[in-house]
């Protein structure tokens, strides 16, 4: 579906439609948009704008119910001031139209009539799904109850966390339109969630979101969540029905479109939720395989916590552009100054690469990551040098002519043993055998570069410094005891 609405155009929208950006990007004035314009949406049923400003504590107002009942806008305008403080009380009164509307739902449709499993009490468990410690009951006088899970006493609303107030306050509000979107069977209706991530612990947020897709399920909704919460993102990476849209004050147009996998790879090195900042004090290093991830994972966990870093696997170097450009959309989305990093091997291609406005692109400064096994470094880290592994190589070649690497490892020795340039990916494991270890060559290459960090590197042409390059030694901070830029703050902020 594509909107335009006051002169802006949106477009490729789903039935769930995430809206990333930052604080300031215009996510909230896109919905207010929609919502004040809603007579312009295609196929209008109904519209229903839920603010992040959200208060108050569950408990019954007849002043609320008054308003609401005598001016059907009244709702929407408050939501739309951000400013209403009440918000959890006008949800009781919602849960009041709820248990009407699923009443009437019951008395009115034969199918769910005869559903003997179905009753207001299923709408209930939807709710109460989402809890841990207390549930909602039917009242009497104030709508609803909330009683502790296990021992089944009655608690004041007062004694809720800001989490579990806003979870019954949201859930109420979703179903509550879910079933008012059925009165307009043949219209659209559309859902306008504006951060409702707001008080919610990420897990708290994978719930809400599984009751909002179970809610519109079959029914004529769509949804635009406006957020910079990766973990809403991630909770529908692999719903089919959803698309994400990224606001930016630039840009006066949004366009959606499907997440795709290398967007569903990249998401949890975003961190549970962005406003722990964890992705800029530990940014993603984009690599090409899993070879190469596992090093930096190695590096990163030999460093003593100096190498703070996120290494992701593109798969092969044809996809770690698309990878790049998905995590140029989304830090740039999400945070101020985000910082992020991606590898290549060098292979037959130039040392030097540009970089994006947010990823910083690098190139080893050697043929592969299995040449940095026989840099000097990683030979001393593994007790020898490379002398004494030339002569292992030598020896290994006249004893072992018929072995299955051997024209690999003699096209080593006709390349006059080029350690830089050579390709030794197939000869990798002969070589971390003719060192005399046993370890896997990723972690003998990560623990290596690691004590770049934490010991005294090696200098001169075949050092590891050298095979990894002056720009990802500089970006990464791969020198010992240098934790900090000139200025004072951190490489990684």
């Amino acid at each position: 579906m594509d909107l335009e609405i006051a002169g802006r155009q949106f477009t490729n929208l789903a039935k769930i439609n995430v809206l990333l950006g930052k604080n300031g990007s215009g996510k909230s004035t896109i919905l207010r948009l929609l919502e004040q314009n809603k007579e312009s949406l295609p196929r209008i049923g109904s519209a229903n704008y839920i603010t992040p400003e959200r208060g108050g504590e569950l408990t019954y107002s007849g002043g609320i119910e008054t308003n609401i009942a005598s001016n059907p806008d009244w709702g929407p305008t408050v939501r739309r001031s951000n400013r209403y403080d009440n918000f959890r009380q006008m949800s009781v009164t919602e849960f009041r139209k709820l248990e009407t509307l699923v009443l009437r739902k019951i008395e009115k449709d034969t199918a769910t009539r005869q559903d003997l499993d179905f009753s207001f009490d299923t709408t209930l468990n939807l709710i109460n799904g989402l809890l841990d410690n207390v549930k909602i009951t039917r009242g009497e006088a104030s709508g609803f109850e909330i009683r502790d899970k296990i021992s089944n006493e009655k608690r004041a609303p007062s004694t809720l966390s800001s989490g579990e107030s806003e979870l019954i306050s949201l859930a109420i509000e979703i179903l509550a339109f879910s079933y008012s979107s059925e009165n307009y069977p043949e219209k659209t209706s559309y859902l306008l969630l504006d951060e409702p991530d707001v008080h919610l612990h990420p897990d708290l947020q994978e719930r809400l979101i599984a009751l909002l897709v179970e809610a519109i399920r079959g029914k004529g909704i769509i949804v635009i969540i406006a957020t910079h919460s990766t973990a809403i993102l991630g909770a529908l990476s692999d719903n089919i029905d959803a698309h994400i849209g990224f606001a930016s004050p630039a840009k006066q147009d949004v366009a959606f479109v499907a997440i795709r996998d290398s967007l569903r790879n990249i998401l949890p090195i975003f961190g549970a939720h962005p406003l722990s900042n964890v992705f800029n004090k530990r940014p993603i290093l984009l690599v090409e395989g899993d070879d190469d991830e596992r090093i930096w994972q190695q590096a990163a966990r030999s460093s003593a916590g100096r190498l703070k870093i996120w290494p992701c696997p593109a798969g092969d170097i044809q996809s770690l552009d698309e990878y790049e450009n998905e995590v140029e959309a989304i830090a740039g989305a999400i945070y101020e100054n985000a910082q992020a990093f991606s590898l290549r091997d060098r292979d037959d291609n130039p040392y030097e690469i540009d970089d994006k406005p947010i990823v910083k692109r690098m190139r080893l400064n050697c043929g592969t990551a299995e040449n940095l096994i026989v840099s000097d470094d990683v030979l001393a880290s593994l007790n020898t040098n490379w002398n004494t592994l030339l002569n292992q190589i030598e020896a290994w070649l006249r004893n072992y002519p018929n072995h299955p690497q051997s024209l690999s490892m003699q096209a080593f020795k006709t390349s006059e043993y080029d350690r830089q340039n050579a390709h030794l990916k197939s000869v990798r494991n002969v070589l971390m055998m003719l060192a005399g270890s046993q370890k896997p060559w990723e972690v003998a290459v990560g623990q290596a570069i690691a004590s770049l960090i934490t010991g005294t590197p090696m200098t001169g042409d075949h050092s590891l410094t050298t095979y990894l390059g002056p720009k990802l030694v500089d970006a990464l901070g791969l020198r010992p005891r240098r934790r900090r830029f000139s200025s004072g703050r951190s490489r990684y902020t």
